[in-house]
């Protein structure tokens, strides 16, 4: 009889998701701010059904935000189809790298000298708000694999590569805590943390990417029966890259990504013939028909099949992960100081970060207010919190860092989802 409510509560708010699906495209409301007020009425505040404590469940929400996280980043990484010597690609990877580092700097310097956060702790709080979110920015990212608009390319690959260089930065703080080894001078950080484990898990993926998309194209064009495995190629892909990555002590998560991109990318280059009915049939795309017809992209009935099957547990995992976000907040969070760190945050510190980043940059200014302003924070953020936490992050620091975490996920759900519908259809008539 325990299982009553939850039966009841999970019926309900997927029906309700479902229904009102068409109403949020049209209006300010997002699926998050809905599914966070769903989370708020089942936590401690509410129904009570969900009762979860970030510290105390530091090793649960490690586990559900990682696996939300790497879904994700495979899903973006299929979606960049343009060729890797684009402009796009060298801009994402500059506010993945300069903007990350400025970001994570100037909240570490707030940390030490505004919270008075221990360095290590200062470092921890950057490395977890700095990355922007790959899975609540469904509305400004690339729509689908086809879409090369530049704006919504730049916001999807800085999503996808800072969820990966963020990693350093959190070993780094775990490290000036005392509980994670980064060498005399820091030599083990600069050399296994920082340049062995970003290079590895980038070639990781790309290598699993590419070999596994080759061996696919070859056995679709001498056996039609492998075209029913794609959904399994997804799954295997990722625990792959993932794996190997992590096993050989290098960031899965660029692995996941950058798999992704390999595997849109030997897609799009593949000379293969333009996809049959079957084959849009088993892609499970409504939407095909430009496939046969767009030379730039090449056949790409494969990586849509997959991509079509991610976006879907992405979905998922957004609906699941919002909901306990909600469930995880409570009234003492917002103090008018934690809530004014949030808004400097997101009004202050990322914007400065992004136009100092983009300076030498020939993007349009109503582009460059638009990556400023879109620094979505989400799961990403909860996973590299509940990561330090799990790894040794403790004291009285905690507290501050959980809930200006808590609090800045939540300001950032509604601010920019309800701003990102408006922004985007003012952004498509502009350009």
């Amino acid at each position: 009889m325990t299982l009553v409510p939850w039966f009841v509560a999970v019926g309900a708010i997927f029906i309700a998701i479902a229904l009102l699906s068409s109403f949020l495209h049209r209006s300010p409301l997002s699926t998050a701010i809905i599914c966070l007020g769903f989370g708020v009425l089942l936590g401690p505040g509410g129904a009570g059904l969900i009762r979860l404590d970030f510290v105390k469940d530091d090793e649960l929400l490690e586990i559900v935000t990682e696996i939300a996280v790497i879904i994700s980043l495979f899903t973006a990484g299929l979606q960049l189809r343009l060729p890797l010597d684009r402009s796009e690609w060298r801009i994402s990877v500059r506010l993945a790298t300069v903007g990350m580092m400025l970001t994570v700097a100037v909240l570490t310097l707030l940390g030490v000298q505004g919270l008075g956060l221990p360095l290590g702790a200062a470092i921890i709080l950057g490395a977890v708000l700095a990355p922007t979110d790959p899975v609540l920015a469904s509305d400004i990212q690339v729509r689908n694999s086809t879409d090369s608009d530049r704006l919504r390319f730049i916001l999807t690959g800085e999503a996808g590569f800072n969820d990966g260089t963020a990693f350093p930065f959190i070993m780094l703080g775990l490290g000036l805590l005392g509980v994670h080894e980064i060498g005399a001078m820091g030599w083990r950080w600069w050399a296994v943390d920082l340049v062995w484990a970003i290079s590895f898990g980038l070639a990781v993926g790309a290598v699993f990417g590419t070999i596994i998309a080759r061996m696919v194209l070859y056995l679709r064009k001498h056996h039609e029966e492998a075209v029913g495995l794609d959904n399994f190629l997804a799954v295997g892909l990722i625990c792959l890259s993932y794996g190997v990555a992590l096993w050989c002590h290098a960031y899965g998560f660029l692995a996941v990504f950058a798999a992704g991109v390999a595997l849109r990318r030997v897609e799009r280059l593949s000379q293969a013939a333009p996809p049959t009915d079957e084959l849009r049939q088993a892609a499970g795309s409504p939407d095909t028909e430009h496939l046969a017809t767009d030379s730039d992209s090449g056949p790409a009935y494969m990586a849509e099949a997959v991509l079509n099957f991610n976006a879907q547990l992405e979905r998922f995992a957004e609906v699941i992960l919002v909901i306990l976000a909600g469930a995880l907040l409570t009234a003492e969070m917002f103090s008018a100081r934690i809530f004014g760190w949030a808004m400097l945050l997101i009004f202050v510190v990322r914007p400065l970060a992004i136009y100092v980043t983009l300076i030498k940059s020939n993007l349009p200014n109503l582009e460059r207010a638009y990556i400023a302003w879109f620094g979505i924070r989400g799961i990403g953020s909860m996973y590299y919190l509940s990561y330090a936490l799990a790894h040794g992050l403790s004291g009285e620091s905690v507290e501050d860092i959980v809930h200006l975490t808590l609090v800045t996920v939540t300001v950032s759900i509604i601010l920019h989802g309800a701003s990102s519908t408006p922004l985007m259809r003012y952004y498509s008539r502009m350009s």
